[in-house]
């Protein structure tokens, strides 16, 4: 086995300290300042003495340097045969032995060879650091050798010794016995501790643990009760005494603090120790017993303080100089009955400097105006913290609302600072002024202005100071402090402000929510010329998400009104463009609609002014849309009839030019399907009547407009309005049945007025057969003849039975092949009417009606789910009611189902501290209890600040935090740290439950205090920032040669005085196992 030696931080300073303990200092001091002989820095090599001498002790200080450790070491371990874990050697470097090897190699960074012994074992040969070398062998036992395991018993107490703190201890032995060791936790009653790996290493592992476990046997815990008024007598003036008493005896006693009523008193350590410690501690009791006595004297609660004094350093000053324990009642008590104890000799002594301390302040009021307070504190406290720190014993209070300022402190310090302050005070009296005006107070956010802009500006103008109430006081009173101009000046603006305010106006428009957007513009451009328009006036349009259609004005009632008068305008101008038509037109003649590229229906478009809209070509729909205004839309409509009635008429016109007896073509062959099915079903035989010249043309205008019918046979009249069909086919099959007039289009859906029509020749079928036969057939070719149906459906639901656009409509009318007209909103009414086949009829409305109790349930889910309740909460607790990212809140949201809302901070109009909270009212009320008990557990959390080193907060936060959230989640407590460039770089604030609080506060300084001594030996060994190490002042002795008179100091680039060794190659070094093999 071999070895490196190079100088490592502890091997240094463990040879550091060995040169430091030599005789040859004399006992001189260790500090940063001691500077070295030369025989200290350099001691001479011992002579070479007799061979007798060499059993004896080395002389020389080269005796006391300890050797120096190597940084780098190699270990060697060999696995027996049968403990092999891989035994086929006919692979012998190239196996899973090598695989195994190499993996290890790459995760820890050791260097490993392997080599047969004679016997088949394994001898492995593992160089590296000792953290890799000990991982690495850890790894290669587990991984190459056999594992056994075994259990050792111990007492269920040391358990914790043995896994140390963090579990490092329990680490430690795990790599320095390459084992694994299983620790039962501690809510299991099991005391076993199991260890696995090789035979070798679970004996080591095992001695260790009793070894832990014997040395806790020897240790013991006593505790011992006495009167609580003699433990001053026990712990001394500042502690020294206990300090002393744990010194000598090496025991650790606990005495409870003052402010904790209890008597008990823990001593722990070694049994021998501690009993040490007892029989010293009753021996003083026993004493101060028999020797003390009593005395009480009455003085005012108020300077009760002054005799404690800071941290209670004034007890301690009159316990050290006389002797005496001063007992003083608790500060919530009504008590003024102060009880000095101690030895009769001393009572007198400490009696005097209890009056002494409680007369040695002076409490002094200065009258000064309230106004006046911060100016005398001045911007960031500046003037009283002059005052505070050349007087740091004067206590200086100021009461809000009260014209008078308390100074408590020694009298010539606080003479001194009384003088300053009235100082002060006449010179603010001679060049400042104030003023209040009342401003009611729902003008107070306007005169703040957005984020402040208003009221920053005439501070800065005017340089003054504004105070404006909070909405919470409840008052008006704005108060104006500075220069006697600037508050005049700034009092004259605020005023006119708010005689402006009062003459503002108020408005709401109902304006529809669909014309907003059309209001507003694209990119708000039409908006922006109305508010250009009206450049006073504030335009509010609500949120989508609200929908509702109150539109808000603000501001001078004369402008307002004019806007209101300009919007309202508008709307009738948007109502009547919106103004709506249908057409229905053939299929076939969309695209002569259109026109080539579109010319035809961008002419019309222009030249009306209207928006038309056709069908797709994948659709079946015939509808085109037309919307505008009522005037245009008919001119829209009429170019676009014309249009059509010249195309039917030119080819209508060609086939009875070219065919004289087959004019009848869309008049019969296209029913004749429907005509034959009713014939052959009912066994009769329909005879329609002749047709007239005039007929043939009605005949096409009849196909193109809605119309009127009637139709007789066997005595029955029936009248009915066939109104905006949709199918075509079913409009030339009605033909067959009827007459047809021409009616006026439909409009916005509403139907052509009734006109009765007198029965003719022409308009009569005759059906011949048996009477129950044409009674079928006549009631088949009434089946033909459609219905319109009323449907009430309330008229607040009708734009959701319309839809976007009116997309919900036309999906119905062409799912069921209806025709559904919708009142128009002036109207008001409930009835909506549906047109076509009985049987679609029907259909259709019991669609309405199924849509119509969907509207209304979500009506009432809505109402339900508006439930809203505001809790008031401060606005310091809503950072933790959120959550990290929104984590809490977004959790109770879903569990209750409910919407939370917190004020914005940037909207000053918002209340700060109410939390609005809606949905359905049991979720409400739970997710409010929720939210109260979150809010009650916070306000039982106390804030405590620590002073931890700057320097250790990085390595406390961990990388990206995430040591300290695990430190947070443990003692279940917030912890902050200090901003960059804080004043106090050192103040860690830590807040949660109050035990919480005190253990996480110890566990930070026991973590600065392992870092801090972690710093400073690693500064002390040379690391830490080169920065802040200064200028190298080189090694310095006493004493040296070169100081002698006549001498002078080696020039350390001479050549001649330091020669220069010859630079070799340095030999390639070899394993001790020969060439690897893998």
């Amino acid at each position: 086995m071999s070895s490196v030696a190079v100088l490592t931080q502890e091997s240094f300073a463990e040879h550091r300290s060995g040169l430091k303990d030599t005789e040859i200092t004399g006992g001189v001091p260790e500090d940063e300042a001691y500077i070295p002989t030369y025989l200290e820095a350099f001691p001479p090599l011992p002579d070479k003495g007799a061979p007798g001498e060499r059993s004896g002790e080395p002389a020389g200080a080269w005796s006391k340097i300890r050797p120096i450790k190597a940084s780098v070491i190699t270990q060697v371990f060999h696995v027996p045969l049968e403990e092999r874990r891989y035994k086929d050697n006919s692979q012998f470097g190239e196996g899973e032995e090598a695989k195994v090897c190499l993996d290890i190699m790459q995760k820890t960074g050791a260097h490993i060879e392997l080599s047969l012994a004679k016997d088949q074992g394994l001898s492995i040969m593992v160089t590296g650091k000792l953290d890799s070398v000990m991982k690495a062998r850890k790894e290669i036992v587990a991984r190459l050798q056999t594992q056994a395991s075994a259990t050792v018993v111990i007492p269920k107490e040391h358990h914790r010794f043995v896994i140390g703190k963090n579990g490092e201890k329990l680490q430690e032995l795990e790599l320095k016995t390459a084992t694994k060791i299983a620790i039962p936790r501690p809510d299991d009653p099991n005391t076993n501790i199991r260890i696995t790996g090789t035979k070798e290493g679970i004996e080591k592992a095992r001695h260790e643990i009793l070894l832990i476990s014997a040395e806790q046997d020897k240790r013991a815990v006593e505790r011992l009760s006495l009167e609580k008024a003699f433990h001053p007598f026990i712990a001394g003036a500042y502690n020294r005494l206990v300090q002393e008493l744990s010194q000598e005896t090496g025991a650790r006693i606990s005495i409870p603090p003052p402010s904790l009523l209890k008597e008990e008193i823990v001593i722990t350590g070694e049994k021998e120790a501690v009993a040490m410690a007892i029989a010293r501690i009753r021996a003083i009791y026993e004493e101060k017993k028999r020797k003390t006595t009593t005395i009480s004297v009455e003085v005012k609660k108020s300077q009760h303080k002054y005799i404690v004094g800071p941290k209670g350093n004034t007890l301690h000053e009159i316990m050290e100089s006389t002797g005496v324990s001063v007992e003083m009642p608790p500060l919530d008590s009504g008590s003024e009955t102060i009880i000095l104890r101690g030895e009769p000799d001393k009572l007198g002594p400490a009696l005097t400097q209890v009056y002494a301390k409680a007369k040695s302040v002076m409490v002094v009021e200065v009258t000064a105006p309230a106004w006046l307070h911060r100016f005398i504190i001045g911007k960031k406290g500046q003037n009283i913290s002059r005052i505070t720190q050349q007087l740091p014993k004067v206590h200086i209070e100021f009461t809000d609302g009260e014209e008078r300022i308390s100074l408590e402190g020694p009298t010539e310090e606080v003479e001194q600072a009384q003088a300053q302050i009235q100082e002060i005070i006449k010179d603010l009296m001679a060049r400042m002024d104030y003023t209040e005006i009342n401003i009611d107070q729902r003008f107070h956010r306007h005169l703040i202005g957005k984020n402040g802009a208003n009221i920053n500006r005439i501070k800065e103008q005017y340089k003054v100071s504004v105070r404006i109430p909070q909405d919470s006081d409840r008052c008006g009173l704005v108060r104006i402090e500075g220069d006697p101009q600037g508050v005049q000046l700034a009092r004259r603006e605020l005023v006119d402000m708010a005689q402006r305010m009062e003459n503002e106006r108020t408005k709401d428009l109902i304006i529809e929510q669909k014309f907003h957007r059309t209001i507003i513009g694209q990119k708000g451009e039409k908006i922006k010329e109305v508010r250009d328009k009206f450049p006073e006036v504030i335009i509010n349009f609500p949120d989508q998400s609200q929908k509702s259609d109150i539109v808000q004005l603000r501001g001078p009632k004369n402008e307002v009104e004019k806007c209101a008068k300009f919007l309202q305008k508008l709307l009738v101008e948007l109502i009547e463009s919106s103004y709506s038509i249908s057409v229905p037109i053939f299929k076939q003649f969309h695209k002569n609609i259109i026109g080539k590229g579109g010319a035809n229906i961008k002419k019309i478009r222009e030249e009306t002014n209207t928006k038309i809209d056709l069908p797709t070509e994948n659709s079946d729909s015939e509808m085109i849309v037309i919307t505008g205004k009522k005037s245009n839309c008919e001119a829209a409509r009429d170019r676009i009839l014309a249009i059509q009635r010249d195309l039917v008429r030119i080819k209508g016109g060609r086939r009875m030019k070219e065919r004289s007896r087959r004019e009848d073509f869309f008049y019969k062959d296209v029913s004749t399907k429907k005509i034959q099915q009713i014939t052959r079903e009912h066994e009769v035989q329909i005879k329609f009547p002749e047709r007239e010249e005039s007929a043939s043309m009605t005949h096409y205008t009849f196909i193109i407009n809605p119309f009127l019918i009637t139709v007789i046979s066997n005595s029955l009249h029936l009248k009915t309005t066939l109104v905006n069909f949709l199918c075509y086919e079913i409009l030339l099959q009605s033909c067959l049945l009827c007459t047809a007039q021409d009616a006026c289009p439909v409009e916005n859906g509403s139907t052509s007025p009734e006109a009765d029509s007198v029965p003719r020749k022409c308009d009569i079928i005759t059906v011949t057969g048996r009477v129950e036969k044409c009674e079928q057939a006549r009631a088949a070719l009434l089946a033909l003849v459609p219905v319109t149906v009323d449907v009430e459906v309330p008229y607040d639901l009708h734009r959701y039975i319309i839809g976007q656009k009116g997309s919900g409509i036309r999906k119905m009318m062409e799912d069921y092949e209806v025709n559904i007209w919708v009142p128009q909103p002036e109207q008001q009414s409930d009835v909506i009417k549906v047109t076509g086949q009985e049987a679609s009829v029907e259909r259709a409305r019991q669609a309405l009606l199924d849509r119509v109790r969907e509207l209304q349930a979500e009506q009432e889910d809505r109402a339900l789910r508006s439930y809203k309740v505001t809790l008031s909460v401060d606005p310091k607790y809503h950072p933790k009611i959120i959550g990290r990212k929104g984590a809490v809140i977004s959790q109770i949201r879903k569990d209750h189902d409910v919407n939370v809302q917190f004020p914005d901070k940037g909207d000053e109009q918002q209340v700060c501290d109410v939390i609005v909270i809606w949905g359905y009212e049991r979720n409400v009320e739970e997710a409010k209890a929720a939210i109260e008990q979150m809010v009650a557990a916070l306000q039982e959390m106390v804030s405590e600040d620590v002073r931890l080193d700057h320097r250790v907060h990085a390595r406390v936060i961990g990388a990206r935090g995430k040591a300290i959230r695990k430190l947070m989640e443990e003692f279940k407590v917030d912890i902050r740290f200090p901003q960059p460039g804080s004043e106090d770089p050192d103040k860690v604030t830590v807040t949660g439950l109050p035990e919480n609080v005190d253990k996480a506060i110890d566990h930070l300084l026991n973590l600065e205090e392992e870092y801090v001594r972690s710093t400073h030996t690693y500064t002390y060994l040379g690391g830490g920032d080169e920065e802040s190490r200064g200028p190298a002042k080189g090694f310095v002795v006493r004493d040296a040669p070169w100081n002698v008179s006549g001498s002078k100091a080696p020039d350390m680039s001479s050549a001649e005085d330091f020669p220069t060794f010859g630079s070799g190659v340095a030999p390639k070094q070899t394993s001790a196992w020969g060439p690897k093999k893998f």
